[in-house]
């Protein structure tokens, strides 16, 4: 039911299920009250029934997230604050998206028995290539998801026995800072650049049980060297932070995959740690791959960030000032929109 009036359009919209609506309005209501700062419209609640006031479009749009929300509340999807904010800004960006297909897509199970799934349309159109392609690069800045998304879903597929074995594996460079001699065997010294996967890992499986798989070997943590020379036949294969590959580090990797074998490498361009002059291998690979039918590129923006709201302003006013390290043979493609929507090309 809606009445348009001079200067502004006023909606209302009930919802059957008054447990479920006290859940959507959030607790003092405070999901309509982001809802309602995020899209500037007046919301009003009164029982298991809204009232939205202000611009026909934000009007519009405000009753869409509520109402898309509440059918995912019918499904048993649990929304968190965190969830209406994914809601807004999928929605404002595509109308016409349907939460229930990204809400409801369950990627991995988190130790705290929270559901991963996607929470951008960009997120989505990743895992669905993942599942769909055998190798696939992901392409953009930090917190969007790219590590962690794929960790997920090569541990539920782990899980359900369609791989043998998860390898997790990055190059070991120092990040901008010398940090000189490091004390210890091999391990304890390439432990360190490959903490933040120990610490995804972790997140999605209580320690005994990820230490038990690493015993086994059905999930092994490695620097990227340690892949020279071997074939990987039924594995889940993910490269993370591949920017640091030089050029021969990733032909090597990418010709490691045997049968049954699945790889994703990701990696941020703007965040390239080699020596000056050194070609990034996640570069180079762009370039001469992106025409292999079979093989996936998708890309991400600051519009992709699932971390604090403030990491996305970070990550475009860092864009837009040129601090990224885009000199030399590492710089950015000129085809490449840091900006747009995620992108795919086979």
């Amino acid at each position: 039911m809606s009445e348009q009036t001079e200067e502004l359009t006023v909606a209302r919209a009930s919802f059957e299920d008054y447990e479920l609506a006290k859940i959507l309005f959030g607790k003092h209501d405070e999901n309509a009250k982001l809802i309602e700062r995020s899209v500037d419209v007046r919301v009003s609640v009164r029982g298991n029934t809204i009232t939205i006031q202000g611009g026909a479009l934000e009007v519009k749009l405000a009753k869409r997230i509520f109402q898309e929300l509440y059918e995912v509340l019918e499904k048993g999807y649990p929304v968190y604050p965190a969830d209406v904010d994914y809601a807004i800004r999928i929605l404002s960006e595509k109308s016409s998206a349907k939460l229930k297909e990204l809400f409801l897509d369950k990627v991995g199970i988190k130790v705290n028995k929270r559901v991963i799934t996607p929470k951008s349309l960009g997120q989505k159109e990743y895992v669905d290539a993942i599942r769909r392609f055998d190798i696939v690069f992901s392409i953009g800045p930090a917190g969007t998801g790219k590590t962690y998304l794929a960790m997920a879903l090569g541990v539920s597929l782990l899980m359900k026995k369609e791989f043998g074995r998860i390898i997790l594996t990055r190059p070991a460079v120092e990040a901008g800072e010398k940090l000189g001699f490091l004390p210890g065997d091999l391990y304890e010294k390439v432990n360190p650049y490959l903490r933040p996967l120990y610490d995804a890992l972790h997140d999605m499986m209580d320690f005994d049980h990820a230490m038990r798989l690493l015993q086994r070997g059905e999930i092994e943590v490695a620097p990227l060297a340690f892949m020279r020379g071997r074939t990987l036949n039924d594995s889940f294969v993910i490269l993370d932070e591949a920017q640091n590959s030089t050029s021969e580090q990733m032909k090597m990797f990418l010709t490691r995959l045997g049968y049954g074998s699945k790889a994703v490498i990701t990696g941020d361009i703007t965040q390239v740690d080699l020596p000056d002059g050194t070609l990034s291998g996640l570069i180079e690979a762009r370039a001469i791959l992106s025409g292999i039918t079979g093989i996936r590129f998708c890309y991400f923006s600051e519009k992709d960030v699932v971390r604090h709201p403030l990491v996305r302003d970070i990550i475009k006013a860092y864009d837009l000032s040129g601090q990224t390290k885009n000199h030399g043979p590492r710089s950015l493609p000129k085809e490449f929109n840091h900006d747009s929507q995620l992108q795919t090309k086979q």
